[in-house]
């Protein structure tokens, strides 16, 4: 796209953006129709007389110049800079009309049909990036607010069946990739969302299969003979019947062959190090910090082995004496984190108390005005942030001052380096410390808005995924899934590009949860995709997302729609039983068990899911009249009037937190 030209976007409300990406204001929304009409005709002359026939039913006395005005007036926005009198470069006179003369690539719905065309041509990790991308250009329906104009409506059609396709060769290739986790939690909404394409049915089922849910493909596929049945008076297409009756026989051509790994290279250049490095060289110990912080991102068992023998690591640097390699080894791992409960909060203890060590062994320096980096004493600072943002990550959850003072301590070093690796680990820290009231989405979304733009102007991928998990999460507190979405997306296509695989627990759970939120389908299939979303966490080495987390998830989602909460006896809640469990002997009728319960819930934890823990005690207190409690949870939740509740965790939601702030005052109000 030429730098000095606009983009224009329909795939959502039509709008426009200058060569910076801000928004063009195009006044009233006549002028947006001129525009949108002009894409449709895509460089095509569009006469006069054609627009004021598409502009109103009724057209007035002047719509022949009321059409030259709002064209007069979308030029002026459009090319602020031209000369007067000077020609059009963009919206051109043609003979008897207008036509926008622009490239392919400055209006999204036209990028999107060549990436999703270009696609289909690739190799599957390249297509799955391509398509991610692609995907999170929508912003809400194409055309959005003229859709339903005739002169829409084909265009509008058109680029809907085109997105289905693309959201299916997605699925088709993270299932080539052997990611098909990722593809059924993507597929399980879309099926929901489109019960009528059968290839959707198809691909969930065989990602089902493929995860080892047998039963649960073949159900999917029953589900959908009958949905065919009911509703077309029609069965499934060979496809389905093929795959049903392939899954019913194990047939080998539906399992995925795994790729070949690039062990060569690897063997090769460790027996290398074994034979130049010495056993016993400090070396090893630098080497071994840098290599478990690449396991911690590679999801299966990688994260809890990296966690244990960095531990190790860490020791064995502090019994060497040396307070600056002990920087250097705990200040290497560092890892994104964007949950805030912490997966083993004993290694975490032990890793902070050893950071607090070294703090306190490290020579005392000044910071000298005008140091270049290489300086001695700058890279000490550097090394005291690297410990203080640790120091911030690994207390996250607690009430202690230190963790958010070391947050504070750590940016504030960083931002004076102008050192944008550690500036984005700080921040990594400050969003872990910003949980200390309930209503501070607003405040994460601008830590991750400036994560985003750090890591992607100095190409730190893993922290532009972090964030944009951690706007997709703040997003999703304050209710706008449109840029959800693309967070989701530009998360889910940089974790595809660049092989980290737990971000699509996030992304994920992001499906199920949007599902839910947005009343896209019935309660059962929420439920359906919850249960889902918790398959990615299994050997995922996050047993502090993990724990309760399912049971919570299906709590709040029966809670929400008036479902009775039948759970069995023996469910695991993990950390989220104090909140539970009132509710839960309340449903069963127990009273003075329930009340007992409710006196005992102690405050949430300072995280993600502090506002959905509060509006749990806020309901437990009003169905038990414990006005004493609802003032608490009043107080506690009055910040986030503005949110949805747990939606801040990208994971869960009780609804808005305005109706259960609502709830409380009407009721405290009666006790006046």
């Amino acid at each position: 796209m030429d730098d000095a030209l606009p983009g224009f976007g329909v795939l959502g409300p039509v709008t426009a953006w200058d060569a910076e990406g801000n928004a063009i204001a195009l006044k009233g929304p006549r002028h947006r129709s001129v525009l949108a009409r002009l894409i449709v005709a895509r460089g095509r002359v569009v006469p006069v007389s054609r627009l004021v026939d598409d502009l109103w039913s009724d057209p007035p006395g002047d719509a022949v110049g009321a059409v030259r005005t709002f064209v007069a007036a979308l030029r002026r926005a459009l090319e602020p800079g031209r000369p007067p009198r000077s020609p059009a470069r963009l919206l051109v006179t043609d003979g008897p009309g207008y036509a926008l003369r622009t490239s392919t690539d400055a209006v999204d719905a036209w990028r999107f049909e060549a990436a999703v065309a270009a696609a289909g041509t690739l190799p599957p990790k390249e297509a799955a990036v391509r398509l991610e991308e692609a995907l999170g250009w929508w912003r809400g329906p194409a055309y959005a607010q003229f859709a339903d104009q005739p002169w829409a409506r084909g265009d509008n059609r058109r680029l809907t069946e085109l997105r289905l396709h693309a959201v299916e060769l997605r699925a088709e290739a993270l299932l080539s990739l052997g990611l098909a986790d990722r593809a059924a939690a993507d597929l399980r909404a879309h099926a929901a969302e489109h019960p009528w394409r059968e290839n959707a049915w198809r691909l969930l089922a065989l990602a089902l299969y493929r995860t080892g849910r047998q039963a649960d493909a073949l159900d999917v596929l029953r589900r959908a003979r009958a949905l065919l049945a009911e509703h077309l008076g029609v069965d499934p297409g060979p496809g389905l019947r093929s795959l049903e009756a392939d899954i019913l026989h194990q047939a080998d051509h539906l399992d995925q062959p795994p790729e070949n790994p690039a062990g060569r290279v690897w063997e090769q250049v460790a027996a290398a190090y074994d034979r130049a490095v010495a056993p016993d060289a400090r070396a090893r110990l630098e080497s071994t910090a840098g290599l478990l912080r690449n396991l911690a991102v590679t999801g299966g068992s990688g994260l809890p082995a990296a966690r244990e023998h960095r531990v190790a690591a860490i020791a064995a640097a502090e019994e060497l004496g040396d307070a600056e390699l002990t920087a250097r080894v705990i200040g290497a791992y560092d890892v994104p984190a964007i949950w805030t409960t912490l997966d083993d909060p004993e290694q975490a203890a032990h890793v902070v108390a050893a950071a607090e060590r070294t703090l306190a062994a490290l020579p005392s320096t000044e910071f000298p005005a005008g140091l270049e980096q290489g300086g001695s004493p700058v890279g000490q600072e550097a090394a005291r942030a690297r410990l203080l943002a640790t120091i911030a990550l690994e207390s996250r959850g607690t009430a202690l001052a230190r963790g958010s003072q070391a947050a504070r301590q750590a940016e504030e070093i960083a931002r004076r380096l102008d050192d944008p690796v550690l500036l984005a680990f700080a921040l990594n820290g400050a969003f872990m410390q910003c949980f200390d009231r309930a209503g501070l989405a607003p405040r994460r979304d601008e830590i991750g808005a400036e994560l985003v733009a750090l890591s992607a102007r100095h190409g730190l991928a893993d922290f532009e995924i972090l964030g944009h998990l951690v706007r997709l999460q703040a997003r999703c507190a304050l209710g706008d899934f449109t840029a959800a979405d693309r967070h989701a997306a530009a998360a889910d296509a940089l974790a595809v590009r660049h092989e980290r695989p737990l971000v699509g627990v996030f992304t994920g759970w992001y499906a199920a949860l949007r599902l839910d939120a947005t009343d896209q389908a019935p309660a059962n299939q929420a439920e359906a995709a919850y249960r889902d979303a918790a398959g990615l966490l299994r050997d995922a080495g996050m047993p502090g997302l993990a724990e309760g987390l399912l049971p919570l998830a299906l709590l709040c989602l029966r809670l929400r729609h008036g479902l009775p909460l039948s759970f069995d006896e023996d469910t695991d809640w993990g950390p989220y039983a104090p909140w539970a469990h009132p509710l839960l002997l309340l449903d069963r009728g127990h009273l003075p068990e329930a009340a007992e319960a409710l006196d005992a819930t102690p405050e949430p934890p300072r995280g993600l899911l502090q506002e959905a823990l509060w509006c749990l005690t806020a309901r437990a207190a009003l169905a038990l009249g414990d006005h004493q409690v609802m003032a608490r949870a009043q107080a506690a939740l009055t910040p986030a009037a503005g949110e949805l509740a747990g939606a801040g965790s990208g994971l869960l939601t009780l609804g808005p937190v305005s109706a259960h702030l609502t709830d409380l005052a009407t009721a405290l109000a009666g006790t006046e």
